[in-house]
């Protein structure tokens, strides 16, 4: 297996829990995790469509680990995804001032899958873009 495809299996992995939290019990994991209540149906709504948008891209990263016509896509939407998210998190530390510590790391892990995904789609595109010629 390629190291796209690991990575692509690695990072589903380990977006799954973070979907997960965000929408399972909304109420009581964001309560729980960061302080934030979330009592009416509005709140629970906006969060668990949030988990189904979270669990549909890690279901199509999981894909593209294990079709190769898959790949490339699965990284590109992986690197638009990790880096959106990054973007609105630096926008909110910028206009909202700093979040819980948890929040700081899932910048951090944004930034560097987003970074990473961006960085085997170069290599990967620089190899189909000079094929290696049988002497």
């Amino acid at each position: 297996m390629t190291a796209s495809r690991i990575f692509l299996l690695v990072a589903a992995v380990g977006l799954t829990p973070i979907a997960l939290s965000y929408g399972l019990a909304p109420s009581s994991s964001l309560d729980y995790l960061f302080g934030l209540p979330i009592d009416s149906v509005n709140g629970r709504h906006i969060f668990r469509a949030i988990m189904g948008l979270y669990l549909a891209l890690a279901g199509f990263w999981v894909g593209g680990a294990f079709s190769e016509s898959l790949t490339r896509p699965a990284l590109l939407s992986l690197v638009i995804f990790m880096l959106g998210l990054a973007a609105g998190r630096i926008l909110s530390l910028v206009v909202d001032g700093p979040p819980h510590w948890l929040l700081w790391a899932y910048l951090g892990l944004e930034i560097a899958f987003g970074l990473v995904g961006l960085s085997l789609l170069r290599s990967r595109s620089r190899a189909v873009s000079s094929p290696q010629v049988d002497q």
